[in-house]
């Protein structure tokens, strides 16, 4: 599995322990073309599936990321699946807060 994560720790080396599972990037801070610039580059790689993952405010970066990949540099580029659901974070004072997450499939 690949992440790319908004603190610019990036890997491109697949999990041996788990080869079905997709190349992930996590959307966060960073300008959208970043995140495009990696999709793309995981698709040029011969990656066929690439899954786009954002969590509360940057989700809508996800679906601006999907959507500029799809209408101007990969127009091949098939949404696989899309999911949305709610995770539970533990802040720091103890307290439960929901945080909603989308992850987005892409097939070439």
């Amino acid at each position: 599995m690949v992440e790319i994560d908004s603190n610019g720790q990036n890997g491109y080396a697949e999990d041996p322990e788990d080869p079905e599972e997709p190349f992930l990037v996590r959307i966060g801070k960073k300008p959208t073309m970043n995140y495009v610039v990696a999709c793309v580059t995981l698709f040029n790689t011969g990656v066929p599936e690439v899954l786009v993952r954002a969590r509360g405010q940057s989700i809508t970066k996800a679906v601006e990321v999907v959507d500029m990949l799809r209408r101007a540099f990969l127009k091949n580029v098939t949404i696989e699946s899309v999911n949305i659901g709610t995770e539970e974070i533990k802040r720091d004072d103890g307290s439960i807060a929901s945080l909603s997450i989308i992850e987005i499939m892409l097939g070439s």
